[in-house]
């Protein structure tokens, strides 16, 4: 048998325990808030930006995901009321996002199943 590698089984152990703890949050956060995971991360990131808005750019940037996975999720929070685009006045070639009043609600919600979530598999 071959000698394993700490630092391997470390990084194998750490995509294991993120993978089970996004299922769950994922899991969670759909059947309790009809959210996904990343749709939430979205809402997330702009609740706690000044202003509750970001630069699409940043929020790519930012998140865990692809520019398209980004530009679905914010499609599907707009869709839903939970977030607007806006033109940024400074440089028209920028949009913001922005969490609306309803957003910022289902956000608040959304947030103690997410800490629930990760209090379980975290702590």
């Amino acid at each position: 048998m071959k000698t394993k590698d700490p630092l391997i089984e470390s990084w194998r152990e750490l995509l294991s325990r993120y993978s089970r703890v996004a299922h769950e949050l994922d899991r969670a956060l759909q059947a309790r808030h009809d959210l996904t995971m990343s749709e939430y991360e979205v809402l997330d990131r702009l609740v706690d930006a000044e202003g509750c808005k970001s630069r699409i750019h940043d929020l790519v940037v930012d998140l865990h995901l692809s520019q398209s996975a980004s530009s679905r999720a914010v499609a599907r929070l707009e869709k839903c009321g939970l977030v607007q685009r806006a033109m940024c006045e400074s440089d028209r070639r920028g949009v913001f996002v922005i969490a609306t009043d309803k957003g910022r609600a289902l956000h608040e919600q959304a947030r103690a199943t997410q800490l629930a979530v990760l209090g379980e598999h975290l702590v």
